[in-house]
């Protein structure tokens, strides 16, 4: 029987209330309290502590709070990434930013979903990886939904629902997105 963590990253159903699942979210909270509400800045000690929360992130990451996610450790960032404020991360499964990304306020990247039939929704949840490029800027209050990939070079416009895959240097809009122009 494989781990639940191994299910997660399979995109496989995985159960609902896993212990090691809870005390890695509960250390994630802890984490997330000192930075949303203790210190609120971007001071030494919010590095430190997203140096922990989020330890395979590049550098130069700069996140505005309050910032929130499920888990931290299935965020990859390059080099020179930017969360404005109000960002929400359901890293249930990975998360893969590239380098020199901006993600504007309140934007929302969700791996996590449900199965479709409601007896198996009761119990178990499902997930999905997502993937953005580099050079990338998304914009505020844009969801990006489970198992979606976002090429290099993309823009993505403000309160846009992604829901398919977007190619290099696209511009997309809408609820669904959808491409609109390419970029050079």
């Amino acid at each position: 029987m494989k781990p639940e963590k191994e299910k997660i990253m399979d995109g496989k159903p995985y159960p609902l209330g896993d212990l090691d699942l809870k005390k890695d979210r509960r250390k994630a909270k802890n984490l997330l309290h000192r930075l949303n509400v203790t210190e609120y800045r971007m001071t030494r000690n919010a590095r430190l502590i997203l140096e922990e929360l989020l330890p395979n992130a590049g550098s130069n990451l700069y996140i505005e709070p309050p910032f929130f996610c499920d888990y931290g450790y299935n965020i990859l960032c390059g080099d020179n990434v930017f969360f404005n404020v109000n960002c929400v991360v359901l890293d249930e499964n990975k998360v893969t930013i590239g380098s020199n990304v901006l993600l504007g306020p309140g934007v929302q990247l969700y791996t996590a979903s449900h199965p479709l039939e409601a007896q198996m929704r009761r119990t178990h949840k499902i997930s999905k990886p997502i993937s953005i490029g580099d050079d990338c800027w998304i914009g505020g209050s844009a969801i990006i939904c489970p198992g979606v990939t976002i090429g290099n070079g993309c823009v993505i416009g403000a309160g846009a629902v992604v829901t398919k895959d977007i190619p290099d240097y696209s511009m997309a809009l809408g609820n669904p997105a959808k491409v609109i122009k390419k970029l050079e």
